[in-house]
């Protein structure tokens, strides 16, 4: 009886939005056509944006305009107290830890991530196999990150030394003739064994689009550099990354923002605990841990603050690509 109710209440969805959105379709533009002209015509837009712009004000600006509200008053929401959760933010200890952390984060898994994602490019760019290696490091982008934290929890896996290491990376050292090493409570290693994780993930993206930039350089500028002598690494600097440079900027900033709001891995390797809190898990923990709704909203401006200059410098580098293509 519960599937059943569950296929009906499926159905009716299916049913109700499709038939909503069709609906909605059909009674803007008999709205529009009802206009005398030339109004049809200048609110023609409006008519099939509107929707959008509702949708998009009551999910997304009303929530981030309560969020900036709230980041002022105590942990209850009751008492206004100014900017003392912002100098929260900055002064406490285990925040510049989680700042620290996300510098961390920022330089190694983008400069890394793109870094490769470029190399592999170039490299397997016009070899029989090509299609094989690419797929072979795109393929961690189907999983979750919940799921490759997963995967590698059993990686990095540690047993005291008298015993047998389950994890993957522990039996190697230790057949190596070194002693198991906790990869995620060794405040020397454990955050760059996160960092890991999100480059594993990460790395097949940034090779499959720079790979498409790469395609794009015309084939008669490499011939010529060759022909003038050029060898390959100077190919690379001199022509291969300056044509392309608008995407990897692009990537760049794709990635840095996908690293300021990395918290699943995180949450699911180590807590935030042993040193490798980020903002982004620090905000989860002042909300739902201890209940501090002013602080954890602050973080939450904070970090919107901190994205939101990327995502303009993404867009103004998509609008240039495309007057490019123009």
């Amino acid at each position: 009886m519960e599937v059943i109710y569950r296929i009906l209440n499926v159905t009716l969805a299916i049913l109700f939005g499709c038939g909503g959105v069709i609906g909605l379709f059909y009674l803007a533009n008999y709205g529009i056509n009802a206009l005398p002209k030339p109004w049809d015509r200048h609110f023609l837009p409006w008519a099939y944006i509107a929707p959008a712009m509702v949708i998009l004000s009551t999910y997304l600006i009303v929530p981030t305009i309560q969020t900036i509200y709230l980041s002022f008053f105590d942990e209850r929401s009751e008492n206004f107290v100014g900017l003392n959760n912002y100098i929260f933010a900055f002064t406490n200890q285990a925040m510049l830890v989680a700042f620290r952390n996300n510098l961390l984060w920022l330089i190694l898994v983008t400069g890394i991530s793109v870094s490769l994602g470029l190399i592999i490019a170039v490299l397997v760019d016009k070899v029989s196999y090509e299609s094989i290696v690419k797929s072979l490091i795109f393929l961690p982008m189907a999983i979750s990150s919940v799921g490759a934290s997963v995967i590698w929890k059993f990686i990095y896996a540690y047993k005291p030394v008298e015993d047998d290491q389950i994890g993957l990376l522990n039996a190697i050292v230790v057949n190596l003739g070194f002693e198991p090493i906790g990869w995620l409570v060794e405040r020397s290693v454990n955050n760059f064994a996160l960092i890991a994780i999100m480059i594993w993930l990460y790395t097949g993206f940034c090779t499959i689009i720079l790979s498409s930039a790469v395609k794009g350089i015309p084939e008669d500028v490499i011939e010529a550099a060759k022909i003038d002598g050029a060898n390959s690494w100077q190919i690379l600097w001199r022509i291969t990354i300056p044509m392309i440079r608008s995407t990897i900027l692009v990537v760049s900033t794709m990635m840095i923002i996908l690293v300021l709001k990395v918290f699943d891995i995180v949450f699911v390797m180590t807590g935030g605990n042993q040193g490798t809190e980020v903002i982004a898990s620090r905000m989860i923990k002042e909300i739902f841990n201890f209940r501090n709704f002013g602080r954890g909203n602050a973080i939450a401006v904070i970090l919107l603050l901190l994205i939101v200059p990327i995502m303009i410098s993404n867009i103004r580098q998509f609008r240039a690509q495309e007057k490019i293509r123009e």
